[in-house]
């Protein structure tokens, strides 16, 4: 094998390294098709849901609503006079779509200085930390999807405020969520992953 072959082996396999990172899961729609090509994700959510009892089939619903299960999902540029880029929508970055702000605080309470938002299992452990905080805060079932993704997506105080209910489409986002959290449930039970 010559030098030159060796090094462009060496670099594909390199570049592979991580790439589920990068995108989704073949199947999105069936949990076991996820959890199966993605071992790891479900080894990261069973971990957060002993820690923080919030259900596997309720981190997987938030995580496919976030970023479809893409690790360095980041939100979409905005354009001035629709050409000249502006920066992005906001800070939210990797599996969870966690803001700058709160994975910080994240960070600080927990003393995980070293995590990562587009480390499966530093996302799932973020999302259990933030939705337990939210059951103890607002008493929000940990079980209940709908609930738990609104006080996510609106933070606490926007919840409490009642913000989402100005927003319809984000009324008809926090229902799908829960269908999908209820689906990814019967088929984990189905394939005995649960």
């Amino acid at each position: 094998m010559s030098r030159t072959f060796r090094a462009f082996v060496l670099l594909v396999f390199v570049a592979g390294c991580g790439s589920s990172e990068r995108t989704a899961p073949r199947n999105l729609e069936n949990a076991c098709a996820i959890v199966d090509e993605r071992p790891q994700y479900l080894k990261a959510m069973r971990r957060t849901e002993r820690r923080y009892g919030i259900p596997i089939p309720v981190q997987m619903a938030t995580i496919h609503q976030e970023s479809k299960f893409i690790g360095n999902a980041r939100t979409p540029l905005r354009y001035a006079l629709g050409v000249i880029p502006m920066g992005r929508q906001s800070s939210a970055y990797g599996y969870s779509q966690a803001l700058d702000g709160t994975w910080d605080e994240y960070r600080e309470q927990t003393g995980k200085r070293r995590a990562k938002r587009d480390d499966i299992d530093d996302a799932t452990d973020f999302m259990g930390w933030y939705m337990d905080q939210t059951t103890k805060r607002l008493g929000i079932s940990r079980g209940d999807a709908r609930n738990q993704y609104l006080a996510y997506h609106e933070g606490r105080t926007g919840y409490s405020r009642g913000s989402y209910q100005s927003k319809p489409w984000l009324i008809d986002v926090s229902g799908r969520v829960a269908s999908r959290a209820a689906r990814y449930e019967s088929q984990l039970r189905a394939c005995r992953k649960l």
